[in-house]
């Protein structure tokens, strides 16, 4: 029988190190996938990596851990860590929710260790009904705030799935009903199309240049302009990209 598997999502250094340390003490048969200080990324790992566990911090920038429980849906047994004062443990004692109070207590984290092996044995409880009684509902996509614009991919490449830093995408360019993602390290095939991608990209950073084709500006070296045309030249000095006619007003004033 394998080794239990968890990941360790946690925005604060300390707190981090001593519930790492706490777990190898009291349960070293676990094996820590990862860790990370991200909601975001922390729910790319639980997709990428599949662990049996994951504890999660309440109060995360960007994702929080109410939301990151929400998108998970029953994947993997979910521990919160939290700050929160009495009345809120309260809340959490009255549900079928397991909970970590910070400042970690070794005694508190040997009684959910234990309660987590008996766990194991059975599927994720559905935390859909505890986080709508106790978790402020998410707002419609009406009235949502806008998010926050895609850091992290989760591309392929051959048979390997891969998470690819947005930052690090020198161009995207369509393929079809996909879309590749060009960087240093090679291409990688994302499973939508370019127009879904950009509309989650900062606009900011990433223009369009042609109907199948999107830049980093970080990525730009130069712009040159001719008779019959504009291109963009990538800094890694051999990629050279046409400027559609359509697009080319925006890089009038550079």
């Amino acid at each position: 029988m394998r080794n239990p598997t968890a990941l360790l999502i946690e925005d604060e250094p300390l707190p981090r190190q001593r519930l790492r340390e706490g777990l190898a003490e009291l349960w070293p048969q676990l094996q820590v996938l990862a860790e990370t200080e991200d909601g975001e990324r922390g729910l790319a790992l639980v997709l990428e990596l599949r662990p049996d566990i994951v504890f999660v911090d309440i109060r995360l920038p960007g994702l929080d851990g109410l939301q990151l429980a929400r998108r998970i849906k029953g994947l993997c047994h979910v521990v919160f860590v939290t700050a929160y004062d009495a009345h809120a443990v309260t809340a959490f004692d009255q549900g079928a929710v397991d909970y970590l109070l910070k400042p970690l207590a070794t005694e508190r984290l040997r009684e959910t260790v234990q309660r987590l092996q008996q766990r194991l044995q059975l599927p994720p409880a559905e935390l859909a009904r505890w986080l709508q009684q106790w978790a402020p509902p998410e707002l419609p996509p009406a009235a949502a705030a806008p998010a926050a614009p895609l850091r992290w991919l989760q591309a392929s490449q051959g048979e390997r799935l891969h998470l690819v830093m947005v930052a690090d995408v020198s161009h995207f360019r369509s393929d079809n009903k996909y879309t590749c993602a060009v960087t240093p390290e090679g291409e990688f095939l994302l499973r939508l199309p370019l127009r879904e991608l950009l509309a989650q990209l900062d606009p900011e950073q990433f223009w369009q240049i042609h109907r199948a084709v999107v830049i980093n500006l970080a990525q730009v070296a130069r712009v040159e302009r001719s008779l019959t045309g504009m291109d963009v030249l990538l800094k890694d000095g051999c990629t050279r990209l046409p400027v559609s006619q359509s697009f080319q007003p925006r890089f009038k004033p550079m």
